[in-house]
């Protein structure tokens, strides 16, 4: 039995310990807001916030998650979580959209790491997260703009 914390709430689940945290998510508790890329931590679409720190879900065992606190970018209390999001739409920042909860996860363990991070910071942090529709400009904008009302 792995004890889960999801976005604030408290799960039990009876699964194979070495079972993807992202298959967890989207099949034993429906939470499909976290989205599979690539299965092989490549392209970021799934990445989750374990303890405040992303994570590629896709290929991190549940067995890792035993008693943490996951974060996901269906969260309705974090703060910085609804601030990116916020930002997201004022910038018009998705276009398919489909990797963009594992940027805004992403850039929310950035956030909390370094609340106000120089243009060259972001860009580090965000590398390794694949946007097939190549909005990176503004996710960048977007970023800097959440980081303003931190």
């Amino acid at each position: 039995m792995i004890n889960l914390k999801v976005d604030g709430r408290k799960y039990k689940v009876d699964v194979d310990p070495n079972k993807p945290i992202l298959w967890v998510l989207r099949e034993h508790l429906n939470l499909t807001h976290t989205k599979f890329g690539c299965g092989v931590a490549q392209c970021g679409a799934c990445t989750v916030l374990l303890d405040n720190e992303s994570i590629r879900s896709c290929s991190t065992p549940i067995s890792m998650a035993d008693n943490k606190s996951i974060t996901t970018v269906s969260n309705k209390e974090d703060n910085i979580v609804k601030n990116l999001q916020k930002a997201w739409v004022e910038e018009d920042v998705a276009q398919c959209g489909y990797c963009q909860p594992g940027q805004i996860m992403n850039a929310a363990s950035l956030l909390k790491s370094n609340p106000n991070p120089t243009e060259e910071e972001i860009v580090a942090a965000m590398d390794g997260n694949i946007c097939r529709c190549g909005t990176y400009n503004k996710i960048k904008t977007a970023i800097k703009k959440a980081s303003k009302v931190i």
